[in-house]
């Protein structure tokens, strides 16, 4: 939608909208979803982990964004399937399989992101077990 006034580069009130109707989403999802919450949950303790195995800058990166990754994921998964819900009330083999896909993606995302994070920790881990020996 183009802005009224169209010599303003940024038009900061429609830029304000945005922002409290991104977070107004934001806190649906998490009133309503379980999912998003135990992505929320899980993003905590990866930060905790990061803090106590001391993992280094480009780690903290890695791990950041893959919590946001999966967030993100489970967002769209989330509209979709409200999306889909809109669309029809009957039980229908498409819509079933656009909301399966859309599921498969966010598990994608999760699984990828499990792998990096072993990929990450074991090793801290492993050397902090011997530490302590």
């Amino acid at each position: 939608m183009a802005s009224k006034d169209k010599n303003k580069f940024i038009d900061f009130k429609r830029l304000v909208k945005s922002f409290k109707y991104a977070i107004a989403g934001l806190k649906s999802s998490l009133d309503d979803e379980q999912n998003i919450k135990i992505h929320f949950i899980a993003a905590f303790l990866v930060l905790i982990l990061n803090i106590v195995l001391k993992v280094n800058v480009t780690e903290w990166i890695i791990t950041i964004f893959l919590c946001g990754l999966v967030i993100s994921a489970e967002l769209f998964n989330t509209a979709i399937e409200y999306v889909v819900d809109l669309a029809t009330n009957k039980i229908e083999e498409k819509a079933k399989l656009a909301k399966d896909i859309s599921a498969g993606a966010v598990l994608s995302t999760a699984i990828t992101s499990l792998i990096i994070g072993f990929i990450i920790y074991i090793p801290k881990i492993i050397e902090l077990i011997g530490g302590l020996k």
